[in-house]
């Protein structure tokens, strides 16, 4: 099995510092560049470690949830640590992952796009992961962030001129932390890599029990930083999905520009999710012109 390292060489194209990758298909690696409009280019408080936070998932679709992670846990390092957010990521998974409601990457990247560009300063979408045309393990992913923040654009500037190494930390819900403790599901090596050299912030949520998970990750504890939901929220993509092909409501769980762009083209209607655009568009067009109603 290759290593994280040799994977990220092996599947890493010559990439950009510049600009971001609207609108690029699944698999465009030649157009890809790291967006970085978003990321804070200079640190307030030297004397506090950059942190930037990484999201993992499908987001098929993205909900309040997903974005309202980046916000708990920014609190909490502001008051809880010695970190200092400079800036925050989702990675979409490619569609090699096969997961079950899996809409095309295309309209993944889109939604979180939306989603972040209407509702967030500092929230940002990184497509490489996406349009990757096999699985990247969630090691090589933030390998990807390594070498782009500190090796491409070497950290982060202080006020005084000098430069810091950012701290990539993985940002997931408590379900992570369950798998990883479960034995079997993920490799040694890969919980090494992920936990002992970048670490993760959870977000705890409802019938996940956290400490029974950390009693089996007691080598990387202090990597894991447990945050606590001070209101509840359970919402997830798998009940936005149900909701959905059930014609229920799901405003107010989701961006409304997100469930604009669900309905234009026709997502989560029926197993037709992964899509492409250009195939949706057609079908959509083909509607408009027989007046049958796109929405879901």
């Amino acid at each position: 099995m290759e290593t994280p390292e040799k994977q990220l060489a092996a599947s890493r194209t010559e990439t950009s510092t510049d600009g971001g990758m609207p609108n690029a298909p699944a698999g465009d690696l030649i157009n890809y560049t790291f967006p970085k409009a978003r990321l804070r280019q200079c640190m307030s408080d030297a004397s506090r470690t950059p942190l930037l936070l990484v999201a993992c998932g499908s987001f098929s679709p993205i909900t309040y949830l997903h974005l309202r992670m980046f916000e708990m846990a920014a609190d909490y390092a502001k008051y809880n640590s010695e970190f200092e957010v400079i800036g925050g990521y989702l990675s979409p998974v490619s569609d090699a992952y096969r997961k079950a409601g899996l809409a095309n990457a295309e309209h993944r990247i889109a939604m979180a796009r939306i989603a972040t560009e209407q509702s967030s300063k500092w929230l940002d979408v990184d497509p490489w992961e996406a349009i990757q045309k096999e699985y990247q393990p969630t090691a090589v992913v933030l390998d990807h962030f390594e070498h782009e923040i500190n090796e491409v654009q070497r950290g982060i500037a202080t006020r005084d001129g000098e430069r810091k190494a950012v701290r990539i930390v993985l940002l997931a819900g408590a379900d992570l932390i369950q798998t990883m403790s479960t034995p079997g599901v993920w490799s040694q090596k890969d919980l090494d890599h992920i936990l002992g050299k970048y670490g993760v912030f959870i977000v705890e949520r409802t019938g996940t029990d956290i400490d029974d998970a950390l009693a089996t990750l007691t080598p990387w504890r202090h990597n894991i930083w447990v945050i606590q939901q001070l209101i509840q929220n359970d919402v997830s993509s798998t009940k936005i999905r149900l909701f959905l092909k059930r014609e229920m409501s799901v405003r107010y769980l989701v961006p409304a520009p997100v469930i604009n762009y669900i309905e234009e083209h026709g997502l989560y209607e029926d197993d037709g999710a992964s899509s492409s655009i250009h195939e949706k568009g057609k079908d959509v067009q083909a509607k408009r012109t027989t007046g049958t109603s796109t929405s879901s």
